[in-house]
């Protein structure tokens, strides 16, 4: 099992409104709160995608401050994509985010090129290259630090914020030899986008293309309808001993969690196990030392 906290964070605009529909505003909004936040709580991002209503983020919490990031980076991001928009209301969707941990090295490959090859998939462009919204592939494959100005929407030139931020998509030593990650990376995108195109090539469809989407009205959303009542992956690992061991700390940290808060409750002295949030920000709760 892999060290620290490799994950794929997800998550939807309300309604499936293509709110974060590309352009070059929504682009550096999206991006400059990303650097932001994961600056602030040490996340390292791997890759981010970010499709018209909803997003991506490989990531690797080193510290254990992934929730304090998704908080803060969705935040910031329907804030200033709000005030772009001329809207109010909720900008993501009610459900919350989607976090699976990554346990193993063949996992994080596997979000690595899910991630990155989702408008491929969804039959939006031939190439990932021809995405015009946010998507880390060729930063990641190249190791290209991205340099973002603070979006003029939202952001006081007068605030903390800074001027201009910057994001290194990372490979962390603990996947091992980066160009070995990058080369299966780069192989298996490009195996998807022949796949598709060979499908495509055999039924006759076409894909939306770039123009189509951004021609598209941010405050439509897709046709199709949503599919509900699915199971909600929490782990992801190829090796089933790691999986069940990623479920099993989560089984001890649920259990270690009810009796402290029964206890709690009960208004007798609690210990909450480490990760837990909401109770230590706003219950001033004690949690274990990490």
């Amino acid at each position: 099992m892999l060290p620290g906290t490799f994950g794929l964070l997800t998550r939807r605009c309300t309604q499936r409104q293509f709110l974060l529909r590309p352009d070059a505003d929504t682009n550096q909004i999206v991006l400059y709160c990303l650097a932001v936040a994961a600056v602030r709580f040490a996340i390292e991002v791997l890759l981010p995608s970010v499709m018209s209503n909803h997003h991506h983020i490989v990531l690797f919490d080193r510290r254990g401050l992934r929730v304090q990031f998704t908080e803060h980076f969705h935040k910031l991001v329907a804030r200033a994509m709000n005030a772009y928009r001329k809207r109010g209301e909720n900008f993501w969707s009610s459900d919350p985010p989607s976090f699976v941990e990554l346990g193993d090295r063949a996992a994080v490959i596997d979000k690595l090129v899910y991630a990155a090859a989702n408008p491929v998939q969804a039959g939006l462009v031939e190439r990932v290259a021809q995405w015009p919204g946010v998507n880390g592939l060729a930063a990641f494959l190249n190791g290209r630090t991205l340099t973002v100005p603070r979006p003029r929407h939202f952001f006081s030139p007068d605030g903390d914020l800074p001027e201009v931020a910057t994001i290194t998509l990372a490979i962390p030593e603990e996947l091992g030899d980066a160009e070995a990650v990058r080369r299966e990376v780069r192989e298996r995108v490009t195996a998807i986008e022949a796949a598709q195109a060979a499908e495509r090539a055999r039924t006759g469809a076409r894909v939306v293309g770039r123009r189509a989407v951004r021609r598209q009205s941010w405050r439509s959303a897709p046709a199709t309808p949503a599919r509900r009542r699915r199971l909600r992956p929490r782990v992801a690992a190829r090796d089933a001993a790691v999986r069940f061991k990623l479920l099993d700390r989560m089984a001890w940290f649920q259990d270690d969690y009810r009796h402290a808060r029964q206890a709690w409750l009960a208004g007798h002295p609690a210990t909450f196990p480490v990760g837990t949030y909401w109770l230590a920000r706003f219950a001033n709760v004690t949690v274990a030392a990490a």
